[in-house]
């Protein structure tokens, strides 16, 4: 599809929100550390060999030192137990210099993913999902928010400014996106609806949203007809599809897409976070984020804010 250029909807920039982010952070780290002697400290756990994983994790050091935190990575073979992994977290909990502590998943099938989440000190949970920090979120007390959906709301403001009032749908209903997601915009006086796999006539709801977020895991799922005339959608979908070139699809070439039809939704919506570019920048830059804010709590003082 031909987007005339002139109309097409602006593309939210969430790489450079993101790095604004970190700059930002690294500047309120470093003040931290000249007012009260503390460096924001980050533990990165992984177990075993998942080639993905150990890119994003490398990702995470490189980015946590530049924004000069302490950046500690525990790579496990995935033979370690369970028992020995709780054992590791345990001793993270209990060190005063680790701030966040953050376990990769997946984890290997003999280990209990939710077991091991559960374990970490709520005030260290900086990914924010121990299920004391989702009822902190639902009933509005501080805690640590998982950190894509506090990117896409962190996009949201500065593209919108005050969210009050305006009606937004939730294509998704994840513990790690969709529900927190619904939490953050009530929270900004939001009209909040949660759609999934069950909703009927999914499209004429999405039609209602002046905010539309799609975190459904499939993609190019919401199509250009499903948006309402000047919306603002953010797209979190990261799915990998038969490259558009048929030769290089016959190679297993991949592109990557969201769960928005871009090309189609662009004619359409008013805004839009392009994928790659959009939120996916957003995650690592908002884990910083928590780690410093982390880091201020437990320090006994409150956070600078971090908002653009």
């Amino acid at each position: 599809m031909t987007v005339d250029p002139a109309a097409a909807a602006t593309l939210i920039d969430g790489k450079a929100f993101a790095a604004g982010l970190v700059d930002r952070v690294a500047a309120a780290s470093a003040r931290l550390e000249q007012a009260h002697g503390v460096t924001p400290g980050l533990a990165v756990v992984i177990v075993g060999e998942d080639p993905a994983s150990q890119i994003y994790v490398r990702n995470k050091g490189e980015t946590t030192l530049r924004a000069g935190m302490r950046s500690d990575t525990h790579r496990l073979p995935d033979t370690t137990s369970q028992a020995e992994l709780l054992s590791l977290i345990a001793d993270l909990n209990a060190d005063a210099g680790i701030h966040g502590i953050l376990v990769q998943l997946p984890l290997p099938a003999h280990i209990d993913s939710s077991a091991v989440l559960g374990a970490i000190d709520p005030d260290k949970d900086v990914d924010g999902f121990h299920v004391v920090n989702a009822g902190r979120l639902a009933v509005g007390l501080p805690g640590l928010v998982p950190c894509t959906p506090l990117g896409c709301l962190m996009l949201l403001k500065a593209e919108l400014g005050d969210l009050s009032g305006l009606n937004a749908v939730i294509v998704g209903r994840s513990n790690i996106v969709g529900k927190p997601m619904a939490q953050l915009l009530l929270g900004e006086s939001c009209t909040v609806t949660i759609a999934h796999s069950r909703t009927r006539d999914l499209p004429a709801l999405c039609r209602t949203a002046d905010i539309l977020v799609a975190a459904v895991g499939r993609a190019e799922m919401v199509r250009g007809d499903w948006i309402r005339p000047g919306a603002t959608v953010i797209d979190v979908g990261i799915n990998r599809v038969p490259s558009r070139d048929p030769l290089k699809a016959a190679e297993g070439k991949t592109r990557v897409v969201g769960d928005v039809a871009l090309d189609e939704a662009r004619a359409v919506a008013g805004r839009i976070t392009p994928v790659p570019g959009g939120v996916g920048p957003m995650t690592i830059a908002c884990l910083l984020a928590n780690t410093y804010t982390a880091a201020c709590r437990a320090t006994g003082i409150a956070p600078e804010p971090l908002d653009a």
